[in-house]
């Protein structure tokens, strides 16, 4: 990172290229006759020439169409994946991943669940011990809370999920979706007063989402990305409008 203490997250000359191996054979006839044929891969160029700099208390948001690479670039910043040759990804901090439902085992209790995530986030023992009746209150859950989660509906996990969240201890949040904004009137603003005052403080957020609302509310920053390729980075007012247009009809041309 060097001496440039305010950048959370570095992506230097990032590519990222899947191999696909084609002519995949089921039957062992067809395996048989495989040795006669070449199986031939082919590429798919995930992301190419990625250069970004998120900085420390930043919220950045990326958005794209389905299959522009969005979360391949969250893959790489976990490290999940691994960029091509030559590529670098710098992570200046605890960093942790949230997504909707992400680690919920659908055969236990929400509170068995509460335990579980609560650990994966970092959190102590001891502390979700003490911290247990806040959560289960945020969720409003109470009367659930030995229920199965299989049972819930996907409100009923979006409260839970966000009420283990705002308890997590990380300098980054690799966020799926904003989770918070769901349920009922009373809960989302509950959520969004808790979110913006205690969340968001001294944290960076990566945010990948496909509402436009959120992104226009939150976010500091948007990369938008489009096959694989950085088509703009800015302010919300200037890369939505470029967002919106990639979803306009095509003119064809008249003969």
């Amino acid at each position: 990172m060097g001496n440039n203490n305010n950048i959370a997250i570095k992506l230097e000359n990032v590519n990222k290229t899947f191999h696909i191996r084609e002519n995949e054979h089921q039957t062992i006839r067809e395996r048989a006759f495989s040795f006669f044929k070449k199986n031939t891969k082919r590429e798919i160029k995930a992301l190419q020439n990625i250069n970004i700099e998120i900085k420390k208390g930043e919220f950045f948001g990326i958005i794209g169409r389905n299959g522009s690479g969005k979360s391949t670039l969250i893959h790489l910043m976990t490290g999940a994946y691994k960029p091509d040759k030559g590529g670098k990804v710098f992570i200046n901090g605890k960093y942790i991943r949230l997504s909707l439902g992400m680690g919920f085992n659908q055969e236990l209790t929400a509170r068995q669940n509460i335990y579980i995530n609560c650990s994966v986030l970092g959190i102590p023992i001891k502390i979700i011990d003490k911290k247990l009746k806040t959560i289960i209150q945020f969720s409003e859950l109470q009367d659930y809370i030995d229920t199965k989660i299989k049972f819930f509906s996907k409100g009923m996990i979006a409260r839970l999920s966000f009420a283990i969240a705002i308890h997590a201890q990380a300098d980054i949040f690799l966020m799926d979706e904003y989770f918070g904004g769901v349920g009922d009137e009373g809960f989302r603003r509950k959520a969004d007063r808790v979110f913006k005052k205690t969340f968001l403080t001294g944290r960076t957020i990566v945010h990948v989402s496909h509402s436009l609302e959120t992104v226009s509310k939150y976010c500091d920053r948007v990369l938008l990305l489009n096959k694989g390729e950085i088509l703009a980075l800015g302010t919300p007012e200037e890369v939505i409008p470029i967002y919106k247009e990639l979803f306009k009809p095509q003119k064809k041309d008249k003969p």
